[in-house]
């Protein structure tokens, strides 16, 4: 017995690892043959039209604010006396140089602007102190949007930039201008704010202290080729592009240049033209419950017959006269494991 020579435990190791590597490649090389074909067959791909037209496109930045009076006088009693005459009534307009009171005294209150009388405090008769307040005058026509822009924007802002005023509460837009900015920062949160004023000239139903939303036009293209954004794609080195369907009915890249973008829609500055119908993919589906069990099982039409009796596969190999390795010997009865490891 002293002159047989076991074998090494790693070269046992050795065999066993061969041979699963040998079981192995059989059965990708079976998934490869058979079921990459039937998942590839199976594979639907779905695309989105657009169609190019021609517009006016523009970005804008935007900023909430609110609606504050401009001009608002009131007015008080320089010294004690006696109110002689009122010639005005709330909510009536009055212009620059209209007389409203007169006092004891010589003092007569003229209006020093165009508005309208907001309240009266006192009436006609009544005696009143030094300081006293009489009569409110407010310009309701000429208000102002205070708005905040911070630090990162206020170098795109300027004194007499054209401008948009919507009203939330009332759906109204109108055309305005900044007319001043505050240059003296306010700081929240480490950046610096910014008031930023619009003049802008409203209707009666418009009220100081209601909520407003200024947009600013920053680029815009007139009669230009536009393209809804969602069209475009972009290939490894970042470049636009949309899909086209060619003479033979398949799908070709057409590369576009992209001018202003509004986030929604994108201008086409080449590439396209007006009425270009275009696509884009929407979703690749591959039907993997019909076209890998199909290939696994013979049911699909990458392997015909639908059926294994005997243990042969239908597409012509018979794996019943095939001679598989018998795992269970190699671990010496350890019921098909790999002991030491494997």
């Amino acid at each position: 017995m002293n002159g047989i020579k076991k074998k090494k435990p790693w070269k046992r190791r050795l065999k066993k690892l061969i041979v699963l590597l040998v079981v192995l490649g059989l059965i990708a090389g079976a998934v490869r043959l058979f079921v990459w074909p039937s998942l590839q067959a199976s594979a639907t791909t779905t695309y989105g039209s657009y169609t190019a037209t021609t517009g006016t496109i523009s970005n804008a930045m935007s900023f909430s604010g609110n609606v504050s009076v401009q001009n608002s006088e009131t007015f008080t009693a320089s010294a004690a006396g006696t109110v002689r005459e009122i010639y005005v009534s709330e909510e009536q307009e009055v212009d620059a140089g209209d007389r409203l009171m007169r006092l004891t005294g010589g003092q007569t209150l003229e209006a020093s602007f165009d508005g309208r009388v907001n309240s009266i405090s006192v009436e006609e008769g009544d005696d009143v102190a030094a300081g006293a307040t009489l009569i409110q005058v407010v310009d309701f026509n000429d208000l102002t949007i205070s708005m905040r822009v911070d630090e990162y924007d206020i170098s795109s802002i300027y004194v007499g930039q054209p401008c948009t005023v919507t009203i939330t509460a009332l759906g109204l837009s109108f055309d305005s201008e900044l007319s001043h900015i505050d240059r003296i920062s306010a700081s929240a949160g480490g950046t610096a704010y910014y008031t930023v004023t619009a003049a802008v000239t409203v209707t009666d139903d418009v009220l100081p202290g209601m909520q407003a939303t200024v947009t600013i036009p920053e680029e815009e293209a007139v009669d230009a080729v536009i393209l809804n954004k969602e069209a475009l794609s972009f290939d490894e080195t970042n470049r636009a592009y949309v899909l086209m369907e060619g003479e033979d009915g398949e799908m070709e890249r057409v590369y576009v240049e992209t001018g202003v973008d509004n986030d929604n829609y994108v201008e086409i500055t080449s590439g396209l033209e007006d009425g270009d119908t275009v696509y884009a993919v929407e979703e690749t589906q591959a039907s993997a419950a019909g076209g890998l069990l199909s290939g696994l099982l013979g049911g699909g039409s990458g392997m015909p017959g639908g059926s294994m009796p005997g243990g042969e596969m239908s597409g012509g190999m018979d794996f019943s006269s095939m001679e598989m390795p018998d795992f269970s010997s190699f671990g010496g009865g350890g019921g098909g494991g790999f002991p030491g490891g494997m």
